[in-house]
């Protein structure tokens, strides 16, 4: 296949897979090709980095510590927005800028994966309130332009009760649209489309120590799965690793941006627990809290909370979830109590530290810097504007190459699985696996039981597992259970049911032998357990120090 800048064989169509063959391979290509730059962290902004050095014709490998969207990736309100709340503090640039990429999300990028979703402001003063609100919503809808989601309307108490019966004591409201993405599955999509356009991907690898001169770095990594060592060679770094971004800045003798975490809780209640066709914005004392339809759930969010504690797991303390309760419940007809949480996640937004600025208030502009010695490392910036960290990180790579750097052309590159998908494909394969909705029937058509579901309670067949294995990169239960798939936020088990069963299916294709079965069996049950229990705390450090009682099942990755 040629690559948009030329012949390359290690392109593929649409999407490499990604499995264990694929990273030992990469694994080796890291250890014995110098590259144009590596790198560092999986999540959004690292993937999209990689792929948009790729598609420059560049050499690119990328490594990281556990999976692809393991951090903050996977663990947002599973939008691409302009922000609502950016505009309210008058971030007009940063609100144009993801008001554009939402758009081209929706419209070329990955239409597969993006789904329009309305939101309603639920109004409690009939006239101020309206006005305040409606302009804000008609400039939000302004900035957008030609945007292919609908405008806001503004709705009487009538017609609000109608479309969300469910509320309470409001005065009607006004009405707009976002688009809704499953993060993990819209990062991974990216890191099998940057796979594709030639990229060394490989998961479960450290990054240990960093030396060298500018244009001439060492990198060393350790592969966490085997304990082995290699040396990549490469001409610049770029430092793509969130919250931990100062830390792997340091390992370069560079100082770090002063990179402030600040913890965002979600929870997850079935759909049948709130009355309504459309998600809710509601204001609070310190920003805006979403209700966002998810499938067969909504998801209640955020927090913003500054975090000082460990940085791999991040809990969610009881006093979260009763804020969240609390503030979803002031506009709810019949309450929400914490039995009807099914699920809750918590993740760190690495924002760019202020004078003495609230989390809440910090900007979600992003930096870009060069220590002058090989590494660009990238800091701040929100989910929707991956894509232009990841232009911004690639131009500063500029001075560490030996030929002219082309233009970013991400823009114009669909991402594995668009494109036309067979009629008759099931809408929700079509919505995770785009055309390679095709693949996963296939392996149904080749072994009718893994049509079947995997528990009762969750809609994810047996196929989807062994495809997440052969093409996903999955390598342990928690990739399978809370990435690939949503089962640990979307079942009151949290995927404790579905452990037997998904062993048996991908151990085969992973090479587990049975004492490797049970340590992710036991694993997983200690992830849950110990999550379980930090939600009962009543604080961050007891809740803390409860989630870090269970292990990482990938040793020695950072905390």
């Amino acid at each position: 296949m040629r690559s948009l800048l030329g012949d390359n064989r290690w392109v593929h169509p649409n999407g490499a897979p990604l499995n264990q063959t694929q990273r030992l391979r990469d694994l080796e290509r890291l250890a014995t090709t110098t590259h144009d730059v590596l790198v560092v962290g999986g999540g959004v902004s690292g993937v999209g980095a990689a792929l948009d050095a790729a598609t420059r014709g560049l050499t690119v490998g990328l490594v990281e510590q556990r999976d692809y969207a393991s951090g903050t990736s996977s663990r947002s309100s599973k939008l691409f927005h302009g922000g609502l709340r950016y505009l309210q503090r008058l971030e007009l640039g940063l609100v144009r800028q993801a008001l554009a990429e939402r758009d081209l999300m929706a419209r070329t990028l990955c239409p597969h994966l993006v789904t329009p979703v309305s939101f309603v402001y639920p109004l409690i003063h009939p006239f101020w309130e309206r006005f305040y609100v409606g302009t804000g919503v008609a400039l939000y809808d302004l900035m957008a332009g030609s945007s292919p989601l609908p405008h806001h309307r503004h709705l009487g108490r009538k017609t609000l009760t109608s479309l969300a019966p469910g509320l309470r004591g409001h005065r009607g409201g006004v009405r707009f649209w976002d688009a809704m993405v499953d993060d993990a599955r819209h990062t991974l999509m990216l890191a099998r489309t940057a796979s594709a356009q030639g990229a060394a991907m490989a998961t479960s690898t450290r990054v240990r120590a960093v030396s060298g001169q500018p244009g001439w770095m060492s990198v060393e990594i350790a592969d966490l799965e085997t304990g082995s060592k290699i040396e990549v060679r490469t001409r610049s770094v770029i430092n793509a690793t969130g919250v931990w971004s100062d830390g792997v800045r340091s390992l370069n003798g560079g100082v770090g941006h002063g990179v402030r975490p600040s913890k965002g809780v979600h929870l997850v209640v079935p759909r049948d627990r709130i009355q309504s066709d459309t998600g809710l914005v509601l204001r609070t004392e310190v920003s805006l809290l979403l209700v966002i339809p998810f499938g067969d759930h909504w998801i209640v969010g955020t927090t913003d909370t500054p975090w000082e504690l460990g940085k791999a797991h991040p809990a969610a303390s009881r006093r979260d979830i009763d804020y969240l309760l609390s503030w979803v419940n002031t506009v709810l007809a019949t309450p929400l109590t914490p039995s009807d949480v099914v699920g809750v996640y918590a993740g760190l937004r690495p924002l760019l530290a202020g004078e003495s600025d609230e989390t809440s208030r910090l900007s979600r502009e992003h930096a870009v810097s060069d220590d002058g010695k090989g590494m660009i490392s990238l800091a701040g910036g929100k989910y929707t504007t991956y894509r232009l960290m990841a232009r911004d990180a690639v131009d500063a790579l500029s001075r560490y190459l030996e030929r002219p750097l082309p233009r970013s052309l991400t823009h114009r590159i669909p991402l594995a699985g668009s494109g036309p998908v067979t009629a008759g494909t099931p809408g929700r394969l079509v919505t995770r696996y785009g055309t390679h909705a095709d693949d996963v029937l296939g392996l149904i058509r080749e072994e009718p039981a893994l049509g079947e579901r995997v528990v009762d309670d969750s809609p994810y067949v047996g196929a989807e597992m062994v495809y997440a294995a052969t093409h996903e990169g999955a390598l342990h239960l928690d990739d399978f259970l809370a990435r690939r798939t949503r089962m640990s936020i979307e079942t009151t088990h949290r995927g404790t049911e579905a452990v037997t069963v998904v062993a048996d299916l991908v151990g085969p294709h992973l090479g587990w032998d049975p004492p490797r079965r049970r340590i992710e069996i036991d694993h997983y049950l200690a992830r849950v357990a110990a999550e379980r229990d930090s939600q009962t705390r009543p604080d961050d450090r007891t809740a803390d120090a409860a989630r870090m009682g269970a292990p990482d099942v990938r040793t020695g990755a950072a905390e």
